[in-house]
């Protein structure tokens, strides 16, 4: 009986693979890689298909716009994000992405820029200017890649360099103002807080906060309050009591390592306050608090 091939001795395969070599010549095989130019209809076809990679963001971006403006989901999803995760496996962010880079590209090709952008990444730092400016800084970026289409870093970059141009430095030492967190990830949780500037620098501002300090928070990162000189000096000394100001008296209490919840939410509360006074009911609490742990005022 022939044996099966599973039952082959490995010598009985090498004696198999040497005699199939046996007579048979060898040919070199050399890899030439073509230099041939493109020919014109080549060029063509290039240029076309680049255009159609560039633009197709732009193509999901203009129909998922035309989908949750014309509500054309609505036989089967009850929400826009609910039809964005089922249909195409993605979320509502990433679909407003794309929304938001197509009108970014619309305003782009109007006004004629010589480079266009092939992906949505690139143009989402765009996103925060205005759409007259958004040009400008395209072309800005463009000049900064050396001509090439920039990427998402020199994009972010440029517009950063954009918006600190001309802005001048207005605040002062001393000074209380609001804090706009945006996305800076070191002003996480403290949106509309109050902060005292205690050192002013070309582009940004050292604060002191109901629960910390934070150095170099750049100035697009801040708001003015409005408040005149005697009021930020009533912030400063605000609940003042023995010489102590309310930012002592906050960290003190925070300084507390047994500070229950509740305090800690009622301190929070204090660092939001958009007034430069406290309420009698708010001394009051701060200062059961202050007797309740035993923080010393004097």
């Amino acid at each position: 009986m022939a044996k099966r091939r599973s039952e082959w001795t490995e010598d009985e395969l090498d004696e198999m693979l040497a005699s199939a070599g046996r007579g048979v010549e060898a040919i070199e095989v050399e890899v030439i890689q073509s230099s041939r130019p493109l020919s014109e209809e080549e060029v063509r076809d290039l240029e076309r298909l680049e255009r159609t990679v560039e633009r197709a963001f732009y193509h999901a971006g203009s129909a998922l716009q035309e989908l949750r403006d014309r509500r054309l989901y609505r036989d089967g999803y009850d929400s826009f994000e609910d039809y964005c995760r089922g249909r195409f496996g993605h979320s509502r962010q990433k679909a407003n992405y794309l929304i938001t880079g197509a009108a970014i590209y619309r305003t782009l090709s109007a006004a004629n820029c010589p480079l266009l952008p092939s992906s949505e990444y690139q143009v989402r730092p765009l996103a925060v200017l205005a759409p007259q400016q958004q040009p400008t800084v395209w072309n800005e970026a463009v000049a900064e890649a050396g001509g090439r289409t920039p990427d998402h870093r020199i994009v972010r970059e440029t517009v950063g360099k954009y918006r600190d141009k001309g802005k001048a430095n207005v605040f002062e030492v001393g000074e209380v103002v609001g804090i706009l967190a945006k996305d800076n990830p070191r002003l996480k949780g403290k949106n509309n807080c109050w902060a005292i500037v205690t050192a002013v620098h070309p582009r940004s501002c050292d604060l002191r906060l109901h629960d910390g300090a934070i150095d170099l928070v750049k100035i697009e990162y801040l708001k003015e309050l409005g408040y005149t000189e005697g009021d930020c000096q009533t912030v400063r000394r605000l609940c003042e009591r023995k010489a102590l100001a309310t930012r002592d008296r906050l960290s003190r209490l925070r300084e507390r390592e047994d500070l229950e919840d509740a305090a800690v939410a009622f301190l929070g509360i204090l660092g939001k306050l958009q007034r430069p006074y406290l309420s009698e009911l708010e001394e009051g609490m701060l200062t059961m608090l202050e007797k309740y742990y035993g923080v010393v005022t004097d």
